[in-house]
């Protein structure tokens, strides 16, 4: 019986080591190395200590080609300093104050709260048999599981109407 004890114990030791260990978002994206316009975006936008340090966040993540693909100029533009506010609109709509897990997803549309301007611009998030979209934008893979929250890769920049 003290056996068992000490290896349950080992077990949860090891365990809580692991997750105490495990990469935040920020770092999660860092390390897939297909993040960097949106890791240089949330810093120039202030947000990368908030989705570093936030607690159960979902984003859906736009990869370098997703922003490759906005229009010439975009991005650049969208880096200016006096460009932040709507900078900050824009990666803020990539991001739901909670944890969504494909898994708890309907076999229907739904609409789910993200942080911009407090919670009130909504996305549609729809499962089908074809997979998850989000707005108007696939998710590539979904459930990458970070300390402080889950990405889901999307193939678009999501756009909120201003």
């Amino acid at each position: 019986m003290k056996k068992m004890t000490i290896i349950a114990a080992l077990g949860f030791l090891v365990s809580s080591v692991s997750f105490a260990n495990a990469a935040n978002i920020v770092e999660t994206a860092q390390k897939a190395g297909k993040f960097n316009t949106l890791i240089a975006a949330a810093k120039a936008a202030g947000l990368a200590e908030t989705l570093a340090e936030g607690k159960n966040l979902t984003v859906f993540a736009p990869t370098d080609e997703a922003f490759e693909a906005l229009p010439e100029g975009t991005v650049e533009n969208l880096l200016k300093p006096e460009n932040k506010d709507q900078l900050v609109a824009i990666l803020s709509y990539h991001v739901l104050p909670r944890k969504l897990m494909s898994n708890q997803l309907p076999g229907r549309t739904i609409h789910v709260k993200t942080v911009k301007s407090g919670g009130d611009k909504m996305l549609s998030v729809e499962k089908s048999g074809s997979g998850v979209t989000v707005d108007k934008s696939n998710v590539v893979s979904a459930d990458i599981r970070a300390s402080n929250g889950i990405i889901h890769i999307i193939d678009k920049v999501l756009i909120p109407e201003m």
